[in-house]
């Protein structure tokens, strides 16, 4: 087959075509043939030597979602036949002509979504699901704050959110991408390099602040949303695009009695992502399939032009998600 590979790490242009064996779906995994893989910032990490694959995954391989068709099935599946049309989370190798899957990190194509769409979404729904709704507690009628409110995370999460029932702030870096947010369903967009968002949510909330904030910045971001929480309210991290190293007012977390968590997917255990697609499956799939929610896709690559797809993430002026496609 053939697969992107990142052939030492460094710039864009170290990911290459090549060669490699087809693999062989274990017990209680599918072969798929992937017609789409979707781009994510981790990719970008693991390309420049930050972020290395779990041990089990395709070392030099990258790509954490996939949508295809399933072309083999391991011992001990049961859920899925030779033929059905499919979205995946894995762990790496998603930028192949197939990949394999465990069968519960698999999802049917919701309604009359194409591959390029459905490949979009296990690695931002998963992750905003797990984070938001289940670490986060995140209930109807409470308020969001998401920063980076136009990537792929923020795209998933102003959506899911705004049609649960919640309020719904976001922070993006241009009035064009706060009105993007806007479209989508947020309450209000701030944006972050003409307005304070601290500030901005104390004017939102009535000085009350919010439930949730999900971040992906860290670093001077965190004394802020810290103060943008409302009593016993959830910081939920999942990245430090802007550092891991921060100083947090104790005083103000015991006081506001605030919850400060965070996750990181890739390395969780196979029943622990299952589960998080049975949810999907139940409580955000029927959004999809209604068109209540829709997948956000803002270009797409044939996959011997990844290092394109790579340059355009890295440059960060795209309003949802960036996509590979396999003929």
């Amino acid at each position: 087959m053939k697969a992107v590979v990142i052939t030492q790490p460094g710039a864009p242009d170290v990911l290459q075509i090549q060669e490699r064996p087809q693999p062989k779906p274990a017990a209680g995994e599918v072969l798929i043939k992937v017609a789409a893989a979707g781009v994510n910032r981790p990719d970008v990490f693991q390309r420049k030597g930050n972020y290395p694959p779990p041990p089990n995954a395709p070392q030099d391989i990258p790509g954490l979602e996939v949508a295809g068709t399933i072309e083999e099935l391991g011992p001990d599946v049961t859920r899925w036949q030779i033929g059905d049309k499919i979205c995946a989370l894995i762990t790496g190798g998603g930028y192949a002509e197939y990949c394999v899957a465990p069968e519960g990190q698999c999802l049917p194509v919701p309604g009359n979504l194409t591959m390029i769409e459905a490949a979009s979404l296990p690695e931002t729904y998963f992750t905003v699901w797990s984070n938001v709704f289940d670490r986060g507690q995140l209930k109807p009628d409470q308020s969001l704050l998401v920063h980076g409110g136009s990537s792929g995370i923020g795209v998933t999460a102003i959506q899911i959110a705004k049609a649960l029932g919640n309020t719904v702030y976001a922070t993006a870096g241009s009035d064009d991408k706060c009105a993007f947010c806007e479209h989508l369903g947020a309450d209000k967009a701030i944006n972050y390099k003409n307005q304070n968002f601290k500030e901005e949510i104390k004017k939102l909330t009535n000085g009350k602040g919010v439930n949730l904030i999900l971040d992906m910045i860290g670093g001077s971001y965190t004394p802020d949303n810290l103060q943008c929480l409302a009593d016993e309210g959830h910081l939920v991290m999942i990245n430090a695009m802007q550092g891991k190293d921060v100083q947090v007012d104790l005083s103000l977390v015991m006081r506001k009695r605030l919850y400060i968590t965070g996750s990181m997917l890739r390395s969780r255990e196979i029943e622990f992502k299952a589960a998080i697609a049975r949810s999907l499956e139940e409580h955000v799939w029927p959004l999809l399939v209604s068109n209540q929610i829709r997948p956000v896709i803002y270009e797409t690559f044939p996959a011997s032009e990844a290092a394109n797809a790579h340059e355009l993430m890295e440059e960060g002026s795209h309003k949802g998600k960036i996509v590979l496609t396999f003929n």
